[in-house]
């Protein structure tokens, strides 16, 4: 499980510079064709790794509700974010994995709802989420990516 949280740091670090490389402008940027923008893409795969890690492990999240409610799945940009809300996104990208890293190794993950994610894989324990969730960050890095190019 080591490699786990060292992929999604990584994967994170990367997010994290594209944060810090672009503007206010650019990260609350629509481009067409797209249906989000850069800055939702971040505060959501923050929010999925809670969801499928705490919350199906009947814990609480280290996030607000607020946060789930603006990036969880099925939701779009309602709003521009401000340099706040960013600094906050900045900030949990790391917060809430090194959480997630210390809660894990002290075994506080003992029960798991199992959950079929959209793409056919059913997650049976914390292992399988922390697993699934590296896949699902690196296909947002992805879409952060493509939406670089058109901003």
């Amino acid at each position: 499980m080591h490699q786990t949280f060292d992929i999604t740091r990584t994967n994170r670090k990367i997010v994290s510079q594209l944060l810090q490389d672009l503007t206010l402008e650019q990260l609350n940027a629509i481009p067409e064709g797209f249906n989000n923008n850069i800055i939702w893409n971040i505060g959501h795969i923050i929010v999925v790794q809670q969801m499928l890690v705490y919350k199906l492990s009947g814990l609480p999240m280290l996030i607000s509700n607020e946060l789930v409610e603006k990036y969880k799945k099925g939701t779009k940009p309602e709003h521009q974010v401000t340099q706040e809300e960013v600094a906050e996104i900045q900030s949990l990208l790391f917060e809430t994995i090194n959480t997630t890293k210390a809660d894990f190794n002290s075994k506080l993950f003992k029960n798991y709802q199992e959950y079929p994610t959209s793409v056919g894989f059913i997650i049976k324990n914390v292992e399988d989420a922390l697993s699934f969730n590296y896949y699902h960050e690196g296909l947002h890095l992805g879409i952060i990516v493509s939406l670089k190019k058109f901003i």
